[in-house]
């Protein structure tokens, strides 16, 4: 008895063993398996019971439980269970492609599922991004429905978003959601300055989102996602070439430890001798990020980026030179320089009621000069033209502030910000002049020659302080299970102190606009299960005041009051309603998201082309833009990726006078095609990974563009196009080799082909690649 005695203690201590080891955490960290970023949200849970836990923003976990084996869950990552052994335990997710579109933050600058977004939007993930290995960042938007970034060589861009072909400041760019530059800057070619090697993913929104981002978010934002620091010590390092003198180094690397996580990346890349004369350039791009958590729910994150790109640019060729494939150009002297710098720092914290909150304060500077081809002013049958160099210089300070409040009252929350942007802008432009060599017809250039410059012939010299705000709130609901309302209103104000040196005045102009908005979205289906239907309305309002580079150009002639300026120039306004749905069947094999949209606009800043093939601005036109996107994802098989993307559209003057003159034989193009607005846009592409040869890929991509008219009033079409490009990599390892061929079957197309109103005038064309065979090979090393 005396020895049970003794040995009752040690029973129950053996006995509780189980107890202990239940009490202990079991812990780790979850990442995407393609990005290395870490992912927040992520649910993890014991197999068969109700216990879980979900990551942080770190993407580290703990949770404690006896089991031997956790499941790991996330929308859009595929499902996976995860033995429990050596801690802390490290899980990668591999992305579901064919639930892309499911999480989305550019619709309210946080993550939200797409079914809870009333607006027509496309992401376009780190796969899709990799797998592309663009040298420029259209060959990626591009896939996007209803989106066609017009190449104009050197990553120099048009852009169409529910929009033509247009250099118009109608679409905001944005990194990391703070606009690439501020309002009232000409942004036109603004993408120059981003480095693509250091993008995680973007979002494309189509239609206005006013009552977010505000102004020149009206045909679309286009949102870069910049590459986190990964949540394992990764570094990749590349070079990409062509067989036209196309050259690129990039490297990247990246790590967290503790509570800090760094992410560097950049690029050099240079064009020398291409298959189109006087297309030279270099451009060098460098980024860093930097995250530090000062706690499980509150984060800083900073971010560095620079840009330095410097361009000759070759312009556009006639006819004669387009069809025989001579690519020559026609001036020796044109160029685009651009130098800018960006920084941003970001306080986050996500409160305990699942509310959340960000400052974001940033600095940007930006010098660009230019001597530009669109520039050149040339009348038919003259030896003599005009040009122009200009610089347009700024330097931005501001922050952007938002607090979402849950409220449990019909599962609402409550979305509050406010902006401000102060970006003193200086501008300048001074003619040239031109000598022209004619072709035998008189009827077009063969060459120009620059004479000289003459900066005593001011074209525009001004200095203005722009001071942009904004406040904003949008309250979203859900009156009936299933059914979300969003309804949003925002205040914005742009002000801007000039001095204009051409007429020795001085002044301010201020513009301001409410824009409300409205929408809802009902699930129809299974939601977050194996499949899912869903629809969405809205109806919005945009407005986007005129650039101040268009307010102070100095006329061609005087009006009839003797006008040298277009101070009354109007903000364009519009208003955009649009019914849409999405639908993920068959366990999410097939994905479908469409939108079919009306927008009309008012006081639209339209250009009437001059004799000269100057234009004249007018803020008096009615527009009207109506069109239906579709959005395709098809996986049959892990095997097999199928996509597709597409949009037709129309857009057409209303009300649009060319002229008040009686002796003029055309006075308005009221119900006529705007030029350049093609009907039909569509990208698809099927993608193969041979399950017999492991880490190989393959894809064929058809890009179509319908015809377009070439002016205004449409006298003359332009036929469109379709090429096709292929694309194969391989990976043996850390080793990665790629071998793009664009244009694959050496298809003659023009990106842009312009004529003016006149008679004698003849149409210009921007020519595209011939074939053209890209090979890469990259080094991708992912440490422990």
């Amino acid at each position: 008895m005396i020895i049970s005695r003794r040995l009752v203690p040690w029973a129950f201590s053996l006995m509780a063993i189980p107890a202990v080891w239940a009490q202990q955490p079991v812990s780790g960290r979850v990442f995407d398996a393609l990005t290395k970023e870490p992912l927040a949200g992520i649910t993890i849970s014991v197999p068969g019971r109700t216990i879980g836990t979900a990551t942080d923003a770190a993407g580290h976990f703990s949770l404690q439980t006896t089991a031997d084996s956790l499941m790991v869950s996330g929308v859009g990552y595929r499902r996976q269970t995860v033995a429990v052994r050596a801690q802390p335990i490290r899980i990668a997710l591999e992305p579901a492609v064919e639930d892309l579109q499911l999480v989305v933050v550019t619709g309210s600058r946080e993550a939200a599922l797409r079914t809870e977004t009333p607006i027509a939007i496309s992401k376009l993930s780190s796969q899709l991004i990799n797998e592309t290995k663009p040298t420029s960042i259209y060959e990626v938007i591009n896939k996007a429905p209803g989106v066609l970034m017009v190449n104009l060589n050197n990553e120099q861009h048009m852009m169409a978003i529910r929009q033509p072909m247009t250099t118009n400041a109608y679409f905001l760019y944005m990194e990391d959601g703070v606009p690439i530059r501020p309002m009232g800057v000409f942004n036109h070619n603004a993408l120059l300055e981003m480095n693509q090697f250091t993008v995680s993913s973007m979002e494309v929104v189509k239609g206005p989102v006013s009552s977010i981002y505000g102004p020149e978010a009206v045909g679309g934002a286009v949102n870069f996602i910049t590459q986190r620091p990964t949540a394992v010590p990764t570094a990749r390092a590349g070079i990409q070439v062509d067989q036209w003198g196309y050259q690129r180094l990039q490297v990247g690397a990246g790590a967290q430890q503790g509570t800090f996580g760094l992410y560097v990346g950049g690029f050099v890349s240079r064009q020398r001798d291409s298959w189109l004369a006087r297309s030279d350039y270099d451009k060098s791009s460098y980024f860093a990020r930097l995250e530090y958590a000062v706690s499980p729910h509150t984060q800083l994150t900073g971010t560095v980026s620079y840009n330095n790109y410097n361009s000759q640019t070759s312009g556009s060729v006639d006819s004669t030179a387009f069809f025989a494939r001579q690519y020559v150009s026609t001036t020796d002297f044109t160029y685009r320089k651009t130098v800018s710098f960006r920084s941003r720092l970001t306080f986050e914290h996500d409160w305990k009621d699942g509310s959340e909150t960000f400052i974001t304060a940033f600095v940007r500077t930006n010098s660009l000069g230019q001597n530009p081809t669109y520039s050149i002013r040339w009348t038919s049958g003259s030896s003599t033209a005009t040009g122009q160099i200009n610089s347009n210089d700024f330097r931005s300070t501001g922050f952007i502030a938002q607090h979402t409040q849950q409220v449990s009252f019909l599962k609402s929350k409550l979305v509050v910000g406010a902006t401000l942007d102060l970006s003193p802008n200086t501008y300048y432009a001074y003619q040239t002049e031109l000598a022209a060599d004619l072709r035998p017809d008189k009827k077009s250039v063969l060459k120009y020659t620059q004479l000289r410059e003459r900066p005593d012939v001011q074209l525009a010299n001004y200095q203005a302080d722009i001071q942009s705000t904004a406040v904003y709130a949008q309250y979203d609901l859900e009156p009936l299970p299933k059914l979300r309302l969003s309804a949003g209103l925002r205040y914005d104000r742009m002000a801007f102190d000039y001095t204009n040196a051409l007429d020795k005045s001085t002044g301010n102009k201020a513009y301001s606009q409410v824009t409300p908005k409205l929408g809802a979205t009902y699930d129809l289906g299974a939601g977050r299960g194996p499949s899912s239907l869903g629809l969405y309305a809205n109806v919005a309002t945009g407005f986007s005041p005129p650039a101040l580079t268009s307010i102070f150009l100095k006329r061609s002639r005087p009006t009839a009051s003797g006008e040298l300026f277009y101070y009354n120039l109007q903000p364009a306004q519009f208003t955009n309603l649009e019914i849409g749905g999405w639908a993920s069947v068959l366990n999410n094999k097939v994905y479908v998201d469409a939108a079919l949209y009306q927008m009309t606009g008012a006081n639209e800043l339209l250009n009437i082309r001059q004799p000269d093939n100057s234009f004249d601005y007018q803020s008096a036109g009615k527009t009207m833009h109506r069109g239906v996107e579709l959005g395709v994802t098809y996986r049959p098989s892990k095997q097999v990726f199928f996509r597709f993307s597409g949009t037709h559209a129309i857009h057409r003057f209303v009300e649009f006078t060319l002229s008040q003159r009686a002796s003029d034989a055309v006075q308005n193009v009221n119900g006529k095609d705007m030029p350049s607005a093609p009907r039909w846009l569509w990208n698809s592409e099927i993608s193969y990974y041979p399950a017999w040869f492991r880490n190989f890929r393959a894809s064929l991509e058809w890009q179509h563009v319908a015809g377009w008219y070439q002016n205004q009033i449409n006298s003359v079409r332009y036929g469109g196009y379709d090429f096709a490009n292929v694309r194969s990599g391989y990976q043996w390892k850390g080793i990665e080799v790629f071998v793009n061929v664009l244009n694959v079957t050496d298809v003659l197309y023009a990106t842009n082909a312009t004529r003016g109103n006149n008679a004698t005038d003849r149409t210009t064309y921007t020519p595209a690649a011939p074939r053209t065979f890209v090979v890469g090979v990259q080094y991708n090393f992912t440490g422990k």
